[in-house]
């Protein structure tokens, strides 16, 4: 069975910065999109940004030029690095991966458990 665990929240104040990763564990073939989400207390969860294997990336205009998106293929791991953070940001931040077990199997969307991120003063 694979699984995603992520590391690095926290809180921190306005304008500072968290790093997050998230490893993948398990039978894993290939991993194809990884990405980051998150779900503030009331709201739907939303995309925070995405990576494809080749290191094409994809970000939601509310953190462009602030946040940055990142993989290590070999050790199957994603990070996200969070600057200039806001109390908008405050949110749990899940982990997700298209990963597939073997050549001729499809690719399963798989979530890690979600790491709070509070940005307060």
């Amino acid at each position: 069975q694979v699984q995603l665990v992520e590391s690095g929240g926290g809180l921190v104040q306005p304008g500072g910065s968290l790093r997050l990763s998230c490893g993948a564990s398990g039978r894993i073939f290939s991993i194809n999109v990884m990405g980051w989400y998150r779900q503030a207390p009331g709201k739907e969860r939303e995309l925070v940004a995405s990576i494809t294997s080749g290191g094409s990336t994809n970000y939601a205009d509310s953190v462009k030029g602030r946040f940055t998106i990142s993989r290590e293929n070999a050790k199957n791991v994603v990070y996200l690095q969070m600057n200039s953070l806001k109390p908008e940001d405050t949110a749990v931040y899940y982990c997700n991966a298209f990963i597939r077990a073997g050549l001729a199997l499809p690719y399963r969307e798989v979530w890690g458990q979600g790491t709070l991120v509070t940005v307060s003063s």
